[in-house]
């Protein structure tokens, strides 16, 4: 295998790239098989390593296609310098990167883009960094212009090299072998640093892996097996068992790369004090509990006050010399557990600012945390002086108006100690690929180019190239040998002789159609079924100009009209009347006999001439000038049953008249109700029925002849019965009206008979009256009364002459006119209620009127429509 590797492949000179979907087809009907003839430059170059990694991973797969996918685009000539956008031409020199993106570039776009960001890189590192210029220059990078990787300035490309770095100038006018390269073995080193070198001639883009054959072991050890190179890493799927980290037990995991997980085998551990015991894993069996220590020191006095730890406790920390709190006098001797005495002397302390010391005298504990000595202080930017307390920050509210590094956006932060951050605004101007804005913060200088690859593809997807962002529409689509994938749309799928893949829109079926119609016969044209939509975005526009021949339909229509002759008849499907015409003509015809078609009553027949029936199938075939039968105008004249006085109300028609719905009046038997029923229900009911429903259900209401007293009895036809039992009690009275007692009403009754009156005679005021006999008592009473009348009578009219007389003439002129003002006022007050009693009536004149005036004249329009109606019905 490597010495078929090793051995130099020419290949031949790049195919020429297709111009449209007919050129394909042409070179795929003429000639021998395309399997037979060269092989593509990427084919002969990748067939040895394509048979070596057919089993290899994905990673070395997409490795390979990458390699692939750069060897297309340059020798179909679709290399685009991501900079310039330009396209990359076979004399231009060249520079690719070697880092990651392998993106080729012309040298002077590169080196101008490397110049200008080394330049800016070294402006924004001497006004952020505390260093020179020169320094600053020095150390300036410049980073690939796709994937960013960065170089030195020392790396800016000078020379025009081939891909592989060893010739320089490569040679331009040899078509035989790749542009820009050497055409010798490319024999760089390959990436895993395996002492191996690349054995493909010189290319662009990454080297493969390497497929020599080495012994190696797998990543436990214990397994040794010939590898390819390139991936002699392998697992052999057994137990590891190597030796974990807690140098007890054996891993347990399948054979992996890598140091080995921590141990998880569980077991019982102590803390580092042993006083608590849990159950952990192996790794993690050294631990601390959350107890103190306590144990006693040294001295005996006092116990540990660290955490669980392991080993001895230590001395006691009081013991030996001590000195006071403030650390100036010093003191020994004394036992550990008396307290130091405090010296006096000021603390002199530092404080946490750095600056001040600690006023206070010797003191236990920390010095105060805050140093409130006030000093002048003066805010970042230097525009505010204060004096403040030192451990108080000093700000201003003045915002920064100097430039950020961008140059576009001031800087806008409060009190800026000069030193202002990057822009962290976006930069969103439009890149030179026309589709996309820079995401970068913003920056000064041109943009980075866009760093999207558009992938250009055959129709089948199976040969394609990748090509910069913006150059796509400058492209033309690489040339493919295999069959067309697009399945055929219209009905002949099955049995159209296959093509190559092609753009453009997919050839016409030569068939012909044989589409059935509705009417059932088939159409003799060509097939203009449907085609699959060319692919948009690479559709090619064809250099000469072709002579479309018309076709007879056009793909993707439907059929045309059925051609076919037949016999049709006429609208009013009369006998006799056929005419020959064409199957797709839908239009209609009427002959010249009358149409005779039952009307909708089922009484009459039509009388027009022959026309569309309404019994036909409304299509949208059908001639806008067909019309319906004639219209029976005539009243229906049917009897109803059950029979009733009143008349159908609807014209003629067919089938049995709608019962009669009109309501009928029928007040109760006595007359205090009236009840409203629809004639069909109260005519199919009895007599006796009738009777019955016609009942209110209250008190008869009827007054009896015979007395003053309604009659007692529930709703009932007839007359009442029994009028002269009425058993309802009346108050008798003597004629004085002195005496009085309570009889039956038919005693009444009986007494006035009695006394040769008739009972129905007697008003109802009088009814009773005088049937009582006067007695003695009667006349004594009467006499009394009247006495007593004229006493009173005389004595009012004494006093009344008595005080007019004693009155004075003053007194009695007063009274005279407030009689006459009272009679004015009462007269204001008549004349007054009679003027608006007068324009009340007025005003209820006026609204009856305009009323009944307005019920007139809708009366006089509906009376004058009717006559309207009745006349264009006569007509």
């Amino acid at each position: 295998m490597s010495s078929a590797i090793n051995r130099r492949l020419a290949p031949p000179p790049p195919a020429p790239v297709p111009v449209s979907g007919s050129d394909t087809d042409s070179d795929s009907d003429t000639g021998s098989d395309p399997h037979n003839r060269h092989a593509d430059l990427s084919n002969s170059i990748f067939k040895s390593y394509l048979d070596c990694h057919q089993s290899s991973s994905s990673s070395t797969s997409v490795g390979l296609s990458k390699i692939q996918s750069f060897l297309a685009s340059s020798s179909s000539g679709a290399l685009s310098c991501l900079i310039c956008l330009e396209r990359i031409k076979r004399p231009e020199p060249t520079w690719s990167c070697s880092s990651l993106c392998f993106a080729v570039f012309h040298l002077v776009c590169i080196q101008s883009w490397s110049r200008q960001s080394c330049d800016l890189h070294a402006a924004r590192a001497a006004i952020r960094l505390p260093i020179s210029a020169e320094k600053a220059t020095e150390s300036a990078i410049w980073n690939c212009p796709k994937c960013r990787s960065p170089y030195t300035r020392s790396q800016i490309p000078r020379k025009y090299l081939c891909f592989c770095g060893k010739l320089e100038d490569p040679p331009s006018d040899n078509p035989w072998i790749l542009p820009h390269s050497c055409g010798e073995v490319c024999e760089r080193p390959l990436s895993n640093n395996c002492g191996h070198f690349c054995l493909l001639l010189c290319h662009p883009g990454p080297c493969p892996s390497c497929p020599k054959l080495v012994k190696a072991r797998c990543f436990c050890g214990f397994v040794e097996d010939v590898r390819r190179c390139g991936f002699k890493d392998f697992s052999c799927n057994n137990h590891c068992r190597r030796i974990l980290d807690c140098k007890i037990h054996k891993c347990t995991e399948i054979c992996h790369d890598g140091s080995c997980p921590p141990c998880k085998a569980r077991g019982v551990y102590s803390c580092q004090c042993g006083k608590v015991k849990e159950e952990r894993d192996c790794w993690n069996r050294v631990f601390r509990c959350e107890n103190p220590c306590e144990n006693l020191l040294g001295c005996g006095k006092h116990v540990c006050e660290r955490g669980c730890h392991s080993g001895d406790c230590g001395d006691c920390p009081l013991q030996g010399k001590r000195t006071c709190p403030c650390g100036k006098r010093l003191h020994e001797g004394i036992s550990c557990d008396v307290a130091v005495p405090l010296c006096g002397a000021t603390c002199d302390k530092m404080l946490g600012c750095g600056f001040h010391k600690c006023p206070e005298r010797c003191h236990r504990g920390p010095c105060i945390e805050t140093c409130r000595t006030v000093v002048m202080k003066s805010c970042r930017c230097g525009g505010l002086k204060k004096q403040v307390p030192c451990y108080q920050d000093l700000t201003c509210d003045r915002k920064c108006q100097r430039m950020r590094d961008c140059g576009r956006h001031a800087c806008k932060r409060k009190c800026c100690d000069g030193d202002c951050p990057p822009c962290a605004e976006v930069c969103g101007r439009r890149l030179r690929c026309k589709n996309h804005k820079c995401p970068a913060p913003c920056h000064q200088g041109s943009c980075a180019p866009c760093p999207l690859m558009v992938t250009i593809s055959c129709a089948c997807g199976e040969t394609h190239f990748e090509v910069p962002c913006g150059t796509e529409m400058d492209q033309k689509p690489p040339r493919c040998r295999k069959l067309c994938p697009i399945a055929p749309l219209c009905r002949h799928g099955s049995s159209i002789k296959p093509h190559k893949c092609h753009y453009g829109a997919c050839p016409t079926c030569k068939l012909p159609c044989d589409e059935e119609y509705p009417c059932g016969h088939k159409c003799q044209l060509r097939c203009h079924g449907p085609r699959p939509p060319p692919n948009p975005e690479f559709t090619l526009k064809p250099k000469k100009k072709k002579f479309n021949h018309q076709n007879e339909c056009t793909p993707g229509s439907s059929c045309p009209p059925c051609p076919e002759l037949g016999w049709r008849s006429c609208v009013g499907q009369h006998l006799g009347a056929e005419r020959m015409m064409v199957c797709s003509d839908r239009s209609m015809f009427s002959c010249d006999n009358l149409c005779g078609n039952l009307l909708l009553c089922g009484n009459h027949y039509c009388t027009k001439t022959c026309h569309a029936l309404n019994n036909q199938s409304s299509s949208s075939d059908r001639s806008k000038i067909s019309e319906s039968c004639e219209e029976c105008h005539l009243p229906c004249q049917k009897e109803r049953q059950p029979a009733c006085q009143h008349p159908c109300p609807l014209p003629c028609h067919s089938g049995e008249c709608p019962s009669c719905k009109v309501l009928i009046k029928r007040s109760c038997h006595c007359g205090s109700l009236v009840h409203a029923f629809e004639c069909i229900y109260y005519n199919t009911l009895s007599e006796k029925e009738q009777m019955t429903i016609r009942s209110c259900g209250g008190p008869c209401h009827r007054k009896l002849p015979n007395c003053t007293h309604l009659c007692p009895e529930t709703c009932h036809p007839g007359q009442c019965p029994v009028p002269d039992k009425c058993c309802k009690k009346v108050t008798v009275r003597c004629k004085c009206q002195t005496l009085k007692k309570e009889w039956v009403c038919q005693d009444v009754q009986a007494a006035y008979r009695n006394a040769g009156y008739d009972p129905k005679d007697i008003s109802k005021n009088q009814f009773g009256l005088g049937l009582l006999p006067c007695n003695s008592d009667c006349k004594s009473k009467i006499q009394a009364v009247e006495s007593v009348l004229q006493l009173r009578k005389s004595k009012e009219i004494e006093v009344e002459t008595a005080i007019e007389k004693n009155a004075p003439k003053r007194r009695r002129r007063r009274d005279r006119t407030q009689e006459a003002k009272q009679a004015s006022k009462l007269e204001k007050l008549v004349g007054t209620v009679k003027r608006l009693l007068l324009w009340l009536t007025l005003v209820a004149v006026v609204i009856a009127a305009m009323y009944y005036g307005y019920n007139g004249l809708l009366w006089l329009s509906d009376w004058m429509n009717e006559v309207d109606g009745r006349r264009q019905r006569r007509r």
